[in-house]
Order: structure tokens, then C-alpha cells, then sequence
């Protein structure tokens, strides 16, 4: 009995080790190992910090599209808002710090400081699903996709605009969230900022996880990503499920702004990039497959590395965009599959 599982096992590896998926892990595993050896240390423990933070923006992009289909590219503002509330949060509390400077806040000050972005960036979700998208909802399914996309551009500009209107076009941002000497991993000095924004990614990433795989929520919310109708037959509450994602979407968005702000200020145009990043990653992994994101993520930032050490900082979305045009033309499913059914069958 045993032996039998045992070979189910490895036959289940081995198949996996020939598929699209498992080649394009083990490719990325081996350039990353490759690249250290040259480069150094620097190359692995880079890309492992950007593409933590990285994960969190593609997940919510990956949500709110294989759920309500919405391709979302108002996700970088989302991002923007997170940093702007990170940083009006912060700046009292650091405040507070520079005259108490044995506080309780020195540590738990950034933490409250996340917690409100994700805070902001959930209402905003809400505000976003009940304002703007159920409204449309409401009125036409046809073209929705194209519907959608237009309403999300139109929405960017609207956020970008608010920003520069109501809190200008200055650069807001800090200097450190956590003081104290950088921590030296493989002979390579990372600021504790990106050290604990890390470890911020891996807790937030694995609790999204358990969320969606053990939770009846979380389960719900799946349903509705592969058939609305069924889910709607089985008693499943279609209206709150679709504010529920659109809201983590954007809470993902703003922990990652809010995470970043000592290397993002805040300012209106600063989710432009991570909104790139994030299409990128969504792109590559498969649109919708929001587990698959989490390991497009790293192959992005492990690409963008890569392009900067031995290419230059100016070929950073060149080389992205022509990998993206590759994978779009050569498997348009994403290298770990779609998880969206075809938009004229949703």
C-alpha cells in the first residue's frame, strides 16, 4: 500500500516536472542559483524581497479578474492609497517615537501603520464595488469586459487627479519605519524595512491562502470564479462575495503601498509601476490563477534583477514586455493556466 502511494507520488512529480509549470519553476530555481554564483548574494535575496511585495499587488489582480472579470487597471491607485494613508498615519506616530523613543510604537508603529492602509483600502474597495461597478452591473452585462476596462482607466485617472487635487503632487514619504543595523543575509546587508516588509508578504500570502482553501468564504469565493449561476443555485450570496474580492483586492494593494512607502513615496502617479509589475505577473502565471501569481511574482522579480545587473536599470519593462509578448503568442493561458473561464461564456 505503501509502495503504491509512494509511486503515485513520484509519477504525480514527474509529470509535473515535464508540464509547462513545472519546467518554467525549475528553469527560474536554476538561473537563480546560477546568477547568485556569479553576482553574488545580492541577485537571490533581491528578488525574493520584491517579489514578496510583489505577490500581494498580483494576487488582488488576479482576484478581482477571475472572480468578477474586471481587468483592473485602477489597481496601481489603489497601491497610491495605501502609501498616501501609510504615510498621514505614520508621520505623528513618528513623531511620537522621535520625543519617546523607548515607546512600545518604535515596533508596533509600523504594524498600526499597515493595519490602518489595509483598513482604507477595504472601505475604499467597498466604496469602489457599491459606487462605481455594481452600478454598471446593474445596467448592461453586455461588453462587460470592455465595459470595465474603460471604467477602471477612467477611475485611475479620477484617483490620480483626487490625489493632486486634495494632497498635491509633492513626494510624501519617510526615511525608515524600523530603526536599528541592517541584517547581513548570505554577505548581503537588507535595511530592516525590507527585511520585515518580507516577512509582512510571507504572513499576509499564507493567510490569503488558508482563507480561500479552508474557509467557507474562501470557498464561496471560488465558486463564483468558475460559475456564477451554480453558486447562485446553492444559496451563495452573489452581492456580498463580489464587494468581499473587490475589497481584498484592493486591501492587498494598499498593504503592499503602505509596506513600501520608505522605497515608494507617496504621490500620484506612484502606482504606475507596481500596476506594471503586477499585469506582467498576472500575464505570465495565467489570468485569474491567483495561487500561480505567487510564484509569477518571484519569476518577474528574478526577471527584473537580472535585467538590471547585467542588462541596465533602463531595460527593467523591456525585457518584461518582450517576455509577456512571447508567452501571449506561445501559450496565451499563462505558463500555470487560467483559471477564468472565456469571457463570452462569463
Amino acid at each position: 500500500m505503501v509502495e503504491q502511494v509512494e509511486k503515485r507520488v513520484w509519477e504525480r512529480v514527474f509529470k509535473w516536472a515535464g508540464s509547462s509549470a513545472g519546467l518554467a519553476v525549475i528553469l527560474t530555481l536554476v538561473v537563480a542559483v546560477a546568477a547568485t554564483l556569479d553576482r553574488g548574494g545580492y541577485v537571490l535575496v533581491n528578488t525574493v524581497v520584491t517579489g514578496g511585495m510583489l505577490a500581494l499587488v498580483a494576487m488582488g489582480l488576479a482576484l478581482v479578474f477571475g472572480v468578477m472579470n474586471i481587468p483592473m487597471f485602477a489597481h496601481g491607485e489603489y497601491f497610491m492609497i495605501g502609501s498616501l494613508t501609510a504615510y498621514y498615519v505614520f508621520t505623528p506616530i513618528n513623531d511620537y517615537i522621535t520625543m519617546n523613543p523607548d515607546s512600545s510604537l518604535v515596533f508596533l508603529g509600523p504594524l498600526i501603520t499597515i493595519l490602518a492602509a489595509m483598513i482604507v483600502g477595504a472601505l475604499v474597495g467597498v466604496a469602489s464595488e457599491v459606487l462605481v461597478f455594481s452600478q454598471l452591473r446593474k445596467r448592461s452585462r453586455e461588453n462587460w469586459v470592455m465595459n470595465s476596462f474603460l471604467l477602471t482607466v477612467g477611475l485611475a485617472v479620477v484617483l490620480i487627479n483626487a490625489h493632486q487635487l486634495f494632497f498635491g503632487a509633492d513626494f510624501k514619504g519617510i526615511t525608515r519605519y524600523w530603526a536599528g543595523m541592517p541584517i547581513s543575509v548570505m554577505d548581503v546587508f537588507i535595511s530592516r524595512d525590507r527585511a520585515m516588509s518580507f516577512a509582512l508578504a510571507v504572513v499576509v500570502v499564507a493567510a490569503f491562502w488558508f482563507f480561500m482553501t479552508y474557509t467557507r468564504t474562501g470557498r464561496a469565493i471560488r465558486a463564483v470564479s468558475q460559475d456564477e449561476n451554480g453558486a447562485l443555485m446553492v444559496g451563495i450570496g452573489l452581492k456580498g462575495i463580489l464587494m468581499l474580492t473587490m475589497s481584498l483586492s484592493c486591501s492587498l494593494a494598499a498593504i503592499a503601498g503602505a509596506s513600501l512607502l520608505f522605497m515608494y513615496p507617496a504621490y500620484p502617479s506612484v502606482g504606475l509601476e507596481p500596476l506594471y509589475m503586477a499585469w506582467f505577473v498576472v500575464i505570465l502565471a495565467g489570468l485569474g490563477n491567483v495561487l500561480g501569481a505567487v510564484m509569477g511574482a518571484f519569476m518577474v522579480a528574478l526577471l527584473k534583477v537580472l535585467t538590471v545587473e547585467y542588462i541596465g536599470s533602463g531595460w527593467d519593462f523591456v525585457v518584461p514586455s518582450a517576455l509577456i509578448i512571447v508567452v501571449l503568442i506561445f501559450k496565451p493561458s499563462g505558463i500555470f493556466g487560467s483559471e477564468v473561464r472565456g469571457i463570452l461564456d462569463k
